[in-house]
């Protein structure tokens, strides 16, 4: 009786572990049935977009004067402080003079002594010149007396020691007139000499001036000090450059951006084109600008070759400081009234296109090496071009090459940002295999903006069954969030796919129960 009610308890467990296990098993059945896959779609619109160009820079003046110091000396008085307006000659820092004015007065001193000394020399000329006159004068008379002798020597008058004497006074007085035209010489190069001191003690005394004057620092612009580099008691030194004591912004109304842009965005900006900015001082306004240069000097930050771009700013309110920090917006192109799709939706794929694409991706390594899939942006150009075959192998060897540099693009830049950063990166490997006449057309082509012309883009929408389907488009320029569609069967209002949700009701999380083990 016992064994037989064991049996039938056991009996009786047993059918209750299968029916449990079976019906959990229908239920994961009937619920992996049930599970349906949700889309969160977007509708399509029209509006507005604009295609721009990202960049970090810096607010400054537009004119900064630096003021500095000509002479050197201790800081005796500061008129101007920081935030101070200043006009144009207004005195804004005093150096001590007393050293300068006493070399003013040493040289006002000189320049009477070699005045003194011309007056000098001046008296001496003319008394050179009176004794030059009486050595004429004496010459003269011993000339009559001498031709006066020989008369009379020839009558035989006079004895021949009267006529030598006669000869030799006579010859004594033209050696005396010789040595004061000398002397008279000497009195004009003296004259000359006592000028020139004059002049040079002149120019001396004009220094000196000009160095007292230097002791006065004047604004040489009108403006606002933004800043302030010495303190009264402190001592400059202009031995080697002037020290900067003041910088003055000419007028900050109107300030300007520097920004740094990469040489991959820097085709696509031109002067003229607007930018916005915002600057961490005010997160919540937008401020306004336009491109007022491009400069062509080139900096190298970290391996990367940036230009500045400078940025006209109007700052009447006041709001902008010299030194902010800007995050630019330069707008390239903007449309409006057009069609436009989200980025995410050109990005989005559901699970079974990825792994149908997964399979026929590595079908297709198999069959051709990546290396040699060229890109249909290269050989479009190869074609409107017209490359030779040399040139076609030197691009792709170039390419080649850049694989590295490409992937890097790539896998650092937006979706639909890289595809730009690629074409300009491919534009200057191929610059240098052209010929002149294939620059020329290279740059007729750049002018019908190439960049933003319109590139394949797909999309997913859901069919009335509720599965999604694959619509092929063109697409345009894009603002980073949506793109414009150019070409396609895509209207406004339609639903597109942005993210895939799987729901499945009542899925179990635990195993099935085994019955291994159950006797």
């Amino acid at each position: 009786m016992g064994k037989r009610r064991k049996k039938f308890i056991l009996t009786i467990l047993v059918s209750l572990v299968i029916a449990i296990g079976g019906g959990y098993l229908l239920y994961s059945i009937i619920g992996q049935q049930e599970a349906t896959h949700k889309f969160r779609t977007v509708k399509v619109e029209r509006g507005e977009i604009s295609s721009v160009v990202t960049a970090t820079g810096t607010i400054n003046p537009v004119i900064t004067v630096l003021v500095g110091s000509q002479v050197s000396g201790t800081i005796k008085e500061l008129y101007a402080d920081f935030n101070s307006r200043v006009r144009e000659g207004q005195v804004i820092a005093q150096i001590d003079p007393a050293i300068f004015e006493a070399q003013v007065e040493q040289g006002k001193a000189n320049l009477q002594n070699a005045q003194a000394n011309l007056l000098n020399a001046k008296a001496n000329l003319k008394n050179a010149q009176a004794n030059l006159n009486k050595a004429e004068i004496a010459v003269l008379d011993t000339k009559r007396t001498l031709e006066r002798n020989k008369e009379l020597f020839e009558k035989k008058v006079i004895p021949q020691a009267t006529l030598d004497t006669a000869q030799t006074n006579y010859d004594t007085a033209i050696a005396q007139r010789e040595v004061a035209k000398a002397q008279l010489e000497s009195a004009k190069s003296h004259v000359e000499s006592s000028k020139a001191q004059i002049e040079q003690a002149k120019a001396s005394l004009k220094v000196s001036e000009t160095n007292l004057r230097y002791t006065t620092i004047r604004s040489p612009v009108n403006g606002i000090v933004i800043s302030r580099n010495v303190d009264v008691g402190q001592t400059v030194a202009a031995s080697l450059q002037a020290p900067t004591l003041f910088t003055i912004a000419k007028d900050l109304t109107q300030m300007q951006v520097n920004t740094n842009v990469s040489e991959a965005d820097i085709g696509r900006i031109a002067t003229g084109q607007e930018a916005i900015f915002t600057v961490d001082a005010f997160p919540e306004r937008t401020f306004r600008g336009r491109v007022s240069e491009v400069r062509n000097a080139p900096q190298t930050i970290q391996n990367v070759v940036t230009y500045d771009v400078v940025i006209q700013v109007d700052n009447r309110e006041l709001r902008l400081k010299p030194g902010m920090t800007a995050n630019v917006s330069i707008q390239i192109e903007h449309k409006e009234d057009i069609l436009k799709v989200p980025n995410s939706a050109l990005r989005f794929k559901p699970e079974i296109a990825k792994k149908e694409e997964t399979v026929k991706t590595s079908s297709r390594k198999q069959e051709v090496p990546s290396s040699e899939k060229r890109d249909s942006w290269v050989e479009r150009f190869a074609k409107e071009l017209n490359l030779s075959a040399d040139q076609r192998a030197t691009l792709e060897m170039m390419l080649r090459s850049s694989k590295g540099e490409i992937q890097e693009i790539r896998e650092k830049s937006k979706p639909e940002e890289a595809q730009t950063r690629i074409r300009a990166l491919i534009g200057q490997k191929m610059w240098g295999i052209l010929t002149e006449a294939q620059k020329e057309k290279w740059k007729e082509m750049g002018r019908t903006s190439e960049i933003s012309q319109a590139r394949p883009g797909r999309v997913w929408v859901l069919t009335p069954e509720g599965k999604p389907t694959a619509m092929d488009i063109m697409v345009g320029i894009t603002d980073g969030t949506f793109s414009e569609v150019v070409q396609g069967n895509l209207q406004e209002g339609m639903d597109v796919i942005v993210e895939e949700l799987i729901s499945k009701k009542s899925r179990p999380s635990t195993p099935v129960p085994s019955t291994r083990g159950l006797r």
